[in-house]
């Protein structure tokens, strides 16, 4: 592995950089706080190509891999835009995995050009609230008559990101009952379209305390029709073909981390070193030293090991335990990082001005989701340590 970007990934990272330039603090920060859907930056990050990043040629897109779909994560996240900017970018590289490597060839064609060039937009419906993490607990039935060629999904699903917006959904359901399959069978992953028009679906925002500028929801389906033919692979297989899209999600989360504390350290040390107190700027003070200079050496560590987790990814390796333990660790310094810039800033740390209070409250998220910290130790200790399964 050469640690090393190619010349074509620090080329992307160039472009990603210049084109979120465009779209600074002041706009991320305007947006939160009047919970607007940040349009003209997905519209430019769409024009230039980017919604087909890891999407095959043969379907508009570039045929990139996750490692430069996480290094397009993290610039988004250390330009100031923070997890709202990656929120609303990551689902059309990443919930389009399953698809991409499960999909047939027409499913394929229907859905993978326009996801490319940007004219839908995507959600994932996986979470459900009596579910949480045992994934294999989720009630969203869809019950298939083959003589209309559907499925009917009813039931309920939470925090679906950009459901106000979305065109296209990545859904998880049940088309057998839990007690007729094994613990993980008997699920099935559509991606299809999603008609907020209909009656058959609502959509509620959820207030939450970050991300202001990108919604999360709950959505019920109610006998929503989904063809036959927007189904994934086979029937029953769904929590199989949906653990690709995991370790990708996990990668790109800690990518985003990493942007969001790197963004934190650098608002941090400008603060400091302008900052005169008691005669002196407060960054020559060890007091102020020390906990940036900590947090800049986890996070080029986690920067690192994002890295190595995408690799694995791109080069057919297992990734679970590398994918797993960067989330959790690139995740916990990011927090950390933001907060230590909350403090270096002082009273102004707590002011929306200086913009650390709104990286702080939207690198909270990444400890408990998509799947906690302590699942995460928990899957660590029993696949990586051999330890018994402690749930």
């Amino acid at each position: 592995m050469d640690f090393d970007l190619t010349d074509e990934q620090q080329l992307i990272r160039s472009e990603i950089r210049d084109l979120c330039a465009e779209f600074g603090d002041d706009y991320w920060r305007e947006r939160d706080l009047n919970h607007e859907y940040p349009e003209s930056f997905f519209e430019t990050f769409a024009e230039h190509g980017w919604c087909g990043l890891t999407i095959p040629e043969a379907y508009g897109g570039q045929g990139y891999g996750v490692q430069e779909a996480a290094l397009v994560q993290q610039e988004i996240a250390r330009s100031g835009a923070a997890m709202a900017g990656t929120s609303i970018t990551a689902h059309h590289t990443f919930s389009s995995e399953p698809l991409v490597a499960f999909g047939d060839e027409e499913h394929k064609e229907r859905y993978l050009p326009k996801i490319a060039a940007g004219d839908v937009q995507v959600c994932t419906g996986v979470t459900e609230p009596n579910a949480g993490t045992d994934t294999s607990r989720i009630e969203t039935t869809a019950d298939r008559d083959d003589e209309a060629g559907i499925y009917r999904v009813s039931g309920q699903k939470i925090w679906t990101s950009k459901a106000q917006e979305a065109d296209v959904i990545m859904l998880l359901a049940r088309t057998k009952p839990r007690e007729e399959a094994d613990r993980f069978g008997g699920l099935t992953l559509f991606f299809t379209e999603f008609d907020r028009d209909t009656a058959s679906i609502e959509v509620t925002e959820i207030p939450k305390a970050g991300r202001g500028a990108s919604d999360s929801n709950e959505v019920w389906f109610d006998e929503y029709d989904i063809p036959i033919e927007d189904r994934i692979g086979e029937e029953g297989e769904g929590f199989r073909y949906l653990l690709r899209f995991a370790n990708t999600e996990r990668i790109a989360l800690a990518a985003n981390a990493v942007g969001i504390g790197q963004a934190a350290l650098e608002k941090a040390a400008a603060y400091a070193d302008d900052r005169v107190v008691f005669g002196n700027e407060i960054g020559s003070y060890q007091g102020i030293q020390h906990p940036l200079a900590d947090s800049w050496s986890k996070l080029e560590q986690d920067e690192l090991m994002v890295r190595k987790a995408a690799w694995l990814y791109d080069n057919d390796r297992d990734c679970g335990a590398e994918a797993n333990a960067v989330k959790l660790r690139a995740s916990e310094d990011a927090l950390e990082a933001c907060e230590r810039a909350v403090r270096v800033h002082g009273g102004m740390g707590y002011a929306s001005e200086y913009d650390v209070e709104r990286y702080w409250r939207e690198t909270m998220i990444n400890v408990v989701a998509p799947i906690s910290n302590e699942m995460v130790k928990n899957y660590i200790a029993e696949h990586v340590l051999g330890l018994p399964k402690s749930y």
